[in-house]
């Protein structure tokens, strides 16, 4: 019966250790301010996100092809980040809405746009628009 007891309070003392050395080597996640604005109008869970995971969003947005996602491509033309703005503009491009890309270019001149502009020239080499 001691053995009983001993063992039992052995695998209790192991999973105890287990889940404190688990739990104490995990740091908490801060929520960062959303630094991009437009990811409010996908969800208050996209607030936040970090530049990849944005342009992971925007491929996702895209790919479900529909009007409604519309206004948040076009949000994201305006991300502080290039990259962010690149992936938006070349998926408006890639599903035809080329000419909203081009609109904001032209409200939004300067060398960010230039840039944007020439290498989405390079990426859509080829990409026809979708009807």
């Amino acid at each position: 019966m001691i053995v009983v007891v001993i063992v039992i309070g052995a695998v209790a003392v192991g999973a105890a250790v287990a889940l404190f050395l688990v739990r104490g080597t995990r740091r908490p996640v801060a929520a960062a301010p959303d630094p991009a604005g437009w990811t409010d109008a996908a969800g208050d869970e996209f607030a936040g996100l970090t530049e990849p995971a944005r342009c992971e969003l925007i491929f996702a947005i895209a790919a479900l092809d529909d009007r409604r996602s519309l206004p948040v491509l076009e949000r994201a033309l305006a991300d502080p980040s290039e990259t962010v703005a690149l992936a938006a503009a070349h998926a408006l491009a890639a599903r035809g809405d080329a000419a909203i890309v081009e609109s904001y270019f032209a409200a939004h001149p300067g060398e960010r746009a230039t840039r944007i502009a020439g290498t989405l020239a390079l990426l859509n080499a080829g990409v026809t628009p979708s009807s």
